[in-house]
């Protein structure tokens, strides 16, 4: 069946009584979770809404999003999910640019998001507990799609600093559950659990769908909390846990007794969105005897494209091999193979790898080449065939996880009547990887206060895009046609004016 919820219905109409979902203490067996989706499914057939449709989705990682994302796909809509902590702003460009239909919101994240939906007299229904949507007729089977059908809309910045669409088909997501489930070896006896974000790639794609995919059952947390990521670890006897590295290092760090008893059935950590230091990997083995195993990809990969693979020495440092299906290519600036360990910008190919941007040609003729995927991430590739990241050829700060683009964050900063200039950087933190920085410029004889830019900057931007470090310069460094040279700015020689 090809539609992204037809693993899902298969699973559930094979075993309805085996538990798919894991949450605040329920339990949602396979045969609740496909009532619930079929209904939902119906709701938006009753609606007006088409196979085609955009249908965008925002909320946090409970139950319920997994049901309004499958009765989305259910009906053949292209689903785009947000950031929980979207503006209205943010949540109105994306309305316009994809040409959504229908809006459906967590109801305690709903306020910035119906604010956009009626300013643009668009349809809007709140996703309650238990996501009821009414007494509409359930649908009786998923609508049947084509492979090369537009499944997702996942929006994310670039060099222009516009968020753009990424159009993932029903064959990347479905290849890329196929392709991890096989990998991993899951069956329908292994218990997944995240506090990841569903709204993001490796949320969505690499982890719950492939849970739903294997038929397996899948804990959720939300929020993140070290503690209670342990304690689901503990209580749901997990197989496998996924993670970004300030989970895994907050959870390092978590008082209690948690052991390495507590992860007794734990047979795979998966670690992505960042580099994680070698020594959180170390130091979490010596306390849990676990092994954190790092993966890579992009949003434009589906969210993966390598992985270390299980029943091997781990090579900390590296983010593994292509996973089977996918290859990594490492070229010159000129996009010739580069040969041996040398260090270069990083192609990804294979069936993961997006359709192109929604509505963004040109942009999808810069990224894409050929079938190969241009990550903007350097890299190189060993006599194993083993990725190493080197560091990121674009500017993007990510920070816990999440992705930051500075030049999104400059736009608004210069919008600030006071600033003449500034320069958005990423500068290490212990806790998230990387911290927003902002070194500004103000306008002559104005004195700019953090707290107040902070507050004046969190109105339009998404808290985690907020800088939280400030300086002020009399003038930032610049090249010899003018362009700022944020590799020239040095964040420790002016901690003293932050």
């Amino acid at each position: 069946m090809v539609n992204v919820a037809g693993p899902m219905w298969d699973n559930a109409l094979a075993r309805p009584d085996a538990i798919a979902l894991r949450a605040g203490g329920e339990g949602w067996t396979y045969g609740r979770l496909r009532d619930a989706v079929a209904a939902f499914g119906g709701a938006l057939r009753d609606a007006g809404v088409a196979s085609g449709d955009r249908v965008l989705l925002v909320a946090p990682s409970v139950p319920e999003f997994v049901v309004a994302y499958y009765g989305a796909h259910l009906r053949g809509a292209i689903v785009i999910t947000m950031n929980t902590m979207a503006t209205a702003s943010e949540i109105g460009y994306v309305l316009d640019d994809s040409a959504a239909s229908l809006v459906v919101a967590w109801h305690e994240a709903a306020d910035a998001t119906e604010k956009a939906t009626t300013e643009r007299g668009l349809p809007f229904r709140t996703l309650e507990p238990g996501a009821a949507m009414g007494t509409s007729e359930p649908m009786i089977e998923p609508v049947e799609l084509d492979p090369n059908d537009i499944a997702i809309l996942l929006y994310t910045s670039g060099t222009t600093g516009k968020p753009k669409g990424v159009q993932l088909t029903v064959g990347n997501l479905q290849a890329t559950s196929a392709t991890v489930v096989d990998y991993l070896s899951f069956t329908a006896e292994d218990r997944l659990g995240t506090a990841l974000p569903l709204f993001h790639v490796f949320g969505q794609s690499v982890v719950m769908n492939t849970a739903l995919h294997a038929g397996a059952s899948l804990s959720l947390l939300s929020p993140f909390d070290p503690r209670g990521m342990l304690e689901m670890l503990r209580a749901d006897q997990l197989t496998m846990l996924a993670g970004v590295p300030t989970m895994w290092n907050a959870m390092l760090h978590a008082a209690g007794d948690f052991g390495p008893e507590d992860c007794a059935s734990l047979r795979s950590a998966c670690s992505g969105g960042a580099s994680l230091p070698a020594e959180v990997i170390r130091a979490f083995r010596a306390r849990f005897g676990c092994e954190i195993l790092e993966g890579y990809g992009l949003t434009e990969s589906s969210g993966v494209a390598t992985y270390n693979p299980m029943g091997r020495e781990p090579r900390i440092g590296s983010v593994g091999l292509p996973l089977p299906g996918m290859a990594v290519e490492v070229r010159d600036a000129a996009g010739q193979p580069l040969t041996g360990d040398e260090i270069g910008e990083l192609y990804v190919s294979g069936p993961n790898v997006m359709k192109g941007y929604w509505n963004r040609p040109e942009a999808t003729a810069s990224d894409l080449r050929d079938g190969w995927l241009k990550t903007g991430d350097l890299g190189r590739v060993d006599a194993d065939g083993y990725v190493y990241i080197v560091d990121r050829a674009k500017d993007m700060i990510i920070r816990g996880g999440y992705n930051v683009y500075p030049r999104e964050v400059e736009e608004v900063l210069y919008e600030h009547p006071d600033i003449v200039e500034a320069a958005v950087i990423g500068v290490p933190h212990e806790h998230y990887g990387e911290e927003v920085a902002a070194v500004i410029t103000p306008a002559a004889g104005v004195t700019l206060d953090p707290e107040e830019l902070r507050a004046w900057a969190k109105q339009q931007l998404s808290a985690y895009k907020v800088p939280h470090l400030f300086a002020f310069v009399d003038q930032l460094p610049k090249g010899a046609t003018g362009k700022i040279l944020k590799r020239a700015i040095d964040w420790d020689s002016l901690t003293g004016r932050a």
